[in-house]
């Protein structure tokens, strides 16, 4: 391991290099993310057992997509250009902060103050724009891919700025001018982005937030404990939670997704779909708790996020390869999950549909083959 400096060239990574792996920087990112993360289930936990959840959950939906914009598009430039210089772990700490300062605007925001939240994206956005300016500077080959994140995401920002005074179906419109940057941007020359680093942070990201929701559901089974509630009741909600999760976690991990990014359309849809994944990994935590505290309607709210989830992983993972049992298999399993609030067992029914589509993945699954690579196509 060389020893840092202040400053050195941002030049361009290569797409094959090899024994690429995180670094603790993007591991201390992560982490600092999960803040945010835990910060929005909470409050979707509090929105649910509230007289208006559906109010909660679009809520949810509008800030999670600033926490993982943020996320995604720091992953993807630190895959191209991580030089790991003093200037680019000062910038990165400067996005770190801005994430806390959104973390700290959450509770706000589910009570339609958007103003600190904004604050904190509009900091981690900036930030990356001057990442991008340096790498502009350094690498001039894709100077102009890199001035078009600069300039787009900068201009963006203005109109964030602008939200408060706006109609709040604004939103909806600056989403789409943010997720029009990167295919707008890359449509020159395309950044050196490494399949494997990707799939690796996506991969601890996913860990990471279904480990909030394993965290969650633990700290409600302990203050019902405490509360007194029949430790029965608890004993097959606790089970059933965790044979939720770790079916989620055994769905999106049954094999290797690097080889699905084999073209900058492809690894766009990738990573754009794992919104639907991380939010809902998220909302699960916060069924959890509500199935905890047996609020009516906990059915459908941990049935919904673990649909969207197996919905997700199936779009990710299984569906590029063809395998048209596995198709059936999961399709079939968001349709019976969205069922099971209508049954006495919500919650165990969802583990048990969860349980099977994972024995199902086991026996229907194709052997990979060298030629695998070549034939996936999203």
């Amino acid at each position: 391991m060389s020893v840092t400096t202040w400053y050195r060239p941002m030049r361009a990574r290569g797409m094959h290099e090899v024994h690429r792996v995180s670094t603790p920087l993007e591991l201390l990112f992560d982490l600092c993310f999960v803040v945010a993360v835990s910060q929005a289930a909470a409050q979707l936990h509090h929105a649910l057992g509230s007289a208006h959840p559906a109010n909660g959950v679009l809520h949810y939906v509008m800030i999670f997509f600033g926490i993982w914009w943020a996320w995604m598009n720091f992953t993807w430039f630190a895959t191209a250009y991580d030089t790991d210089d003093g200037v680019y772990r000062a910038t990165t700490l400067v996005q770190i902060t801005g994430v806390l300062i959104m973390a700290a605007g959450v509770p706000r925001a589910f009570g339609d103050d958007f103003r600190i939240v904004i604050v904190g994206y509009v900091v981690m956005r900036l930030a990356m724009v001057s990442q991008w300016l340096r790498a502009a500077r350094s690498d001039p080959e894709r100077r102009r891919t890199a001035l078009r994140y600069a300039g787009g995401i900068f201009g963006v920002q203005l109109l964030w700025v602008c939200l408060p005074l706006l109609p709040v179906w604004m939103f909806g419109v600056f989403v789409l001018l943010e997720l029009a940057i990167p295919p707008w941007a890359e449509h020159t020359t395309p950044t050196s982005w490494h399949p494997h680093h990707i799939m690796e942070r996506y991969s601890l990201f996913t860990l990471i937030v279904l480990g909030e929701s394993v965290l969650a559901a633990t700290t409600a089974t302990q203050a019902a404990l405490d509360s007194g509630t029949k430790f029965g009741d608890l004993a097959v909600l606790a089970a059933s939670g965790l044979l939720i999760v770790f079916g989620m976690w055994w769905l999106y991990f049954d094999r290797p997704a690097h080889y699905l990014l084999t073209s900058l359309r492809t690894s766009l849809i990738w990573g754009y779909s794992h919104f639907a994944v991380f939010a809902s990994a998220a909302a699960v935590g916060a069924g959890l708790e509500e199935a905890v505290e047996a609020h009516d309607h906990i059915g459908w709210a941990i049935a919904v996020p673990v649909a969207v989830y197996v919905l997700g992983a199936w779009a990710l993972q299984v569906r590029p390869r063809h395998e048209h049992a596995l198709d059936a298999a999961h399709l079939a399993a968001v349709v019976l999950i969205v069922l099971t609030p209508l049954t006495p067992w919500a919650v165990p029914a969802t583990a048990v549909v969860v349980v099977l589509l994972v024995v199902l993945s086991l026996l229907l699954a194709r052997p990979s083959t060298p030629e695998e690579p070549e034939q996936l196509a999203l």
